[in-house]
């Protein structure tokens, strides 16, 4: 018995934690009702993935009552998501500068981004919308590990394409070009009339990469 009781709690500690990812910062009232679980469950699983430095909160007062105590996931966290092989990316990126310089790197990189090009292409490009496209690219993308999802930006209506996790971030930590290529990757498949906009970025210290998606 107390073996299953510690596999639950794992679990649903997992639950939370990508919760956290996806839709940080969130209360504990409203990850409970995401996740269909009492509320006094969650902030079991927050305040030990607190202790364990995975989680941290900030308050925000409200008009009545005590101020609510928003979660979000830490970087601590990152090391129970997809990580890409991450030590051998970083020593990679290393060696290729040495060998190649920066402009062999960004050549190699153009070269890579023009492969996922192909490969984005042939499951995208006849998708019949634009969220359909936007649907497409957040499959294949949490397929690598990124986490993504489509949203609508709520104050101006437009679509949001989000990664909520990034499996390669100590390589673009060494690689600025990487997120670069991203960026220019995402305008060419999503079509000659689509701007896509970076307005969110992990490695500028936000919680996920977002990009702005506005038809032109």
């Amino acid at each position: 018995m107390p073996d299953q009781h510690k596999s639950h709690a794992t679990t649903g500690r997992a639950a939370v934690r990508e919760l956290l990812k996806r839709e940080g910062p969130i209360s504990a009232d409203s990850a409970a009702e995401r996740l269909a679980i009492t509320a006094m469950a969650v902030r079991q699983h927050l305040y030990a993935m607190e202790a364990d430095g995975e989680a941290t909160y900030a308050a925000e007062a409200r008009p009545r009552g005590r101020p609510v105590k928003l979660w979000r996931a830490t970087r601590a966290a990152d090391s129970h998501f997809a990580d890409s092989h991450s030590s051998l990316a970083t020593d990679l990126i290393v060696q290729m500068k040495k060998a190649f310089g920066e402009e062999g790197v960004d050549r190699l990189l153009k070269l890579r981004n023009a492969e996922l090009e192909k490969t984005y292409r042939a499951k995208m490009d006849r998708a019949p919308s634009l969220r359909a496209k936007l649907d497409a690219l957040a499959r294949i993308r949490s397929a690598e590990g990124y986490m993504a999802d489509v949203r609508r930006d709520p104050e101006t209506g437009q679509w949001l394409f989000v990664e909520n996790h990034c499996p390669i971030c100590s390589a673009a930590r060494l690689c600025t070009g990487l997120c670069r290529e991203e960026l220019a990757l995402f305008n060419r498949v999503l079509g000659k009339n689509i701007r896509v906009e970076r307005v969110s970025h992990i490695l500028a210290g936000a919680g996920r990469c977002a990009y702005r998606v506005t038809e032109t």
